[in-house]
């Protein structure tokens, strides 16, 4: 098994604009393939040296052999030069990092709800795409997705062309506010989920800011969910992603190694800080 701590060197071989603000990289190994394997909802350690690096979730599914994808979002140094630069660029990956999602555990067999909000739907995807690899192993899938507006969809045409044409797949999307040419849904997560008609029985993935997922994760409690079917990821409080720098404790976890995937109800162990 690769050490996670040794960097390989990717090649960014497609870079496709989602929104104004996020792009999707694909990358690819300098011998070919993925750098290395990984669990849905796991991350990666990108770095490019005199840059910076950070850790951002792996957007492809592990059922894809020839190459990895991140979903990253312009908003500092790191992600600045990524949004600037063109194909066949080189970057150092590292990982994987965390738990990820028990997809051949306690989700195999069940039906699934993944709830999530703007750039929250990246770790997602990764999940929802191994389901669609392996349609046989699970129930009814249930995507709601949210976002500011039609132009802040991350992976817009793949739900509209794919997800939306699957078998035994609902997606309901929503916007913040009307706009010009959007004639879905509009208006906020938290309540959006309750007009869905969801069957509390199901096992709900969520992601999102975390304002969404303290409203959202009220609004299913309402409705009937137990705390023990609903997870999510707390990624972005992850950094050097092996329990060193102690800029993910919280109280007696350290999220880059006990998580970043957590169940519901383990969030009620941890302090009030989270």
């Amino acid at each position: 098994m690769k050490d996670m701590l040794i960097p390989s060197v990717g090649i960014i071989t497609d870079i496709r604009k989602d929104t104004p603000d996020v792009k999707t990289f694909r990358v690819v190994a300098e011998g070919g393939g993925k750098c290395f394997e990984h669990i849905p909802g796991q991350c990666a350690m990108l770095s490019v040296p005199g840059v910076g690096e950070a850790m951002f979730s792996i957007t492809s599914s592990p059922t894809q052999r020839d190459y990895m994808e991140f979903s990253i979002k312009k908003c500092g140094c790191l992600t600045e030069w990524l949004h600037s630069v063109e194909k066949d660029a080189k970057i150092t990956v590292r990982g994987p990092f965390g738990n990820g999602f028990p997809v051949d555990g306690e989700l195999k067999g069940k039906n699934l709800v993944f709830i999530a909000g703007g750039i929250g739907l990246a770790p997602l995807r990764s999940v929802i795409n191994y389901v669609r690899a392996k349609r046989s192993d699970y129930g009814r899938v249930t995507v709601v997705y949210g976002a500011r507006s039609k132009d802040d969809f991350v992976d817009f045409e793949e739900i509209e062309n794919e997800w939306k044409n699957e078998r035994d797949f609902s997606v309901h999307l929503t916007t913040d506010r009307p706009q010009e040419g959007w004639n879905g849904h509009v208006g906020f997560v938290p309540a959006f989920v309750k007009e869905v008609g969801l069957d509390p029985h199901d096992t709900v993935l969520l992601c999102g800011p975390p304002i969404m997922i303290k409203f959202t994760l009220s609004a299913l409690v309402e409705m009937g969910f137990e705390r023990t079917g609903v997870y999510t990821t707390m990624e972005l409080r992850m950094k050097c992603g092996i329990g060193k720098c102690g800029r993910c404790n919280i109280g007696d976890k350290y999220v880059c190694k006990d998580g970043p995937v957590f169940r519901c109800d383990q969030l009620d162990e941890l302090p009030a800080e989270y």
